[in-house]
């Protein structure tokens, strides 16, 4: 079979491609650049394209450097930085899959070739005649969560040889190869920024504006923030607040104010039930007959723990999702993930825009 292989410089990706040339694949393996020539981002790409180059002279096989620079901003980082202005939290590395792994490189390149392999931790299965997305082996390191907004054409293209491995086993075969990269350590953080702190990269590009921290229980100002776009829902680490742990629990975006409480008073920091705008199904539409209470699992955030909930459609597009237990820094522009009961078929995806009494909203 003719295969793209997206390689990165990571451990991940080299063993899929070992495995592929291991099972008589015919290869190209292919770097995506998605960084500013100006050199913001990149994610240390010059130390991955060597990387990748000495994977690919070992293993006899071209490797094309192709530029998505622009698009990715275009698109990503657009979408990100706009979210992220409006109060919201975005997930730029779930659109990055949907836009530009799996959107306009297919396009311009996968297209050429019968298949296109990653080194994501996910599997695929033919079930009553379609292709459906379904978990890896190993729970803590799956990453479905990361590809549910992508559809099935592009679901159809697609192949994931690490599904059925641990990541343990992975990094064991990768030194029994002896692949260059058998110890590099795994990338950490969104990929787009590179050695830059996230902050840093946000001010740079929406700026600051110093804004109260208050107690919601009481009203009382505990400090001052850099601007609402800095915080999210559940956020604990970065506050500069004594006396804590201290919890993001509310934003009011008009104003620039943020309001948090204590660790230890949880009924503000959780929420059992969200609404779901934009909902978007990879195969196809689980429940055409109806959509009332079905039973799921649910994610609102890349962790091992699948969350049980029910599912009922409000309107095209529009769903409710009732977990079984509360769920702690549900924030709205985050995507939900839903699951089959079994956390084995991985359906899709919807945008959350409101949440419970439990959990106050923007």
């Amino acid at each position: 079979m003719k295969i793209a292989a997206l390689i990165s410089g990571g451990v991940d990706s080299a063993v899929a491609l070992h495995l592929l040339k291991e099972q008589g694949h015919d290869l190209t393996l292919f770097y995506i650049r998605i960084g500013m020539d100006n050199g913001e981002g990149d994610c240390h790409a010059e130390e991955d394209i060597e990387m990748c180059s000495l994977i690919a002279k070992r293993y006899g096989l071209p490797l094309e450097i192709v530029s998505l620079h622009q698009e990715y901003w275009d698109n990503v980082m657009e979408y990100a930085l706009r979210t992220v202005k409006s109060g919201l939290t975005p997930n730029p590395d779930i659109m990055c899959n949907k836009m530009i792994k799996f959107g306009f490189f297919e396009q311009r390149w996968g297209k050429d070739f019968d298949m296109t392999a990653t080194g994501h931790y996910a599997s695929t299965e033919i079930i009553d005649g379609f292709k459906y997305l379904t978990t890896a082996v190993d729970p803590v390191k799956d990453q479905t969560d990361f590809l549910a907004r992508i559809d099935y054409a592009q679901l159809s293209h697609l192949m994931f040889p690490l599904g059925a491995l641990p990541k343990c086993q992975v990094r064991q075969i990768a030194i029994d190869a002896k692949l260059p990269n058998a110890y590099r350590k795994d990338s950490q953080g969104i990929c787009f920024l590179g050695k830059i702190n996230y902050n840093d990269f946000i001010a740079r590009h929406l700026g600051e504006k110093q804004g109260p921290i208050i107690e919601i229980e009481t009203g009382k100002k505990l400090g001052t923030h850099r601007g609402y776009w800095f915080h999210t829902i559940g956020q604990r680490k970065g506050l500069g607040l004594s006396g804590g742990p201290w919890y993001v629990v509310k934003k009011n975006v008009h104003d620039n104010v943020i309001y948090v409480s204590q660790g230890f008073d949880t009924s503000k920091q959780y929420s059992s039930s969200v609404h779901l705008t934009e909902t978007q199904f990879i195969t196809r539409d689980p429940w055409p007959d109806g959509c009332d209470k079905k039973e799921i699992m649910f994610k609102n955030r890349h962790a091992p723990d699948f969350i049980p909930a029910t599912i009922t459609r409000m309107d095209e597009g529009d769903y409710f999702i009732e977990t079984e237990r509360p769920v702690q820094g549900v924030a709205p522009g985050q995507f939900g993930i839903i699951y089959d009961r079994d956390a084995h078929i991985c359906h899709g995806s919807g945008i959350i825009t409101g949440l419970s009494s439990k959990q106050l909203s923007i």
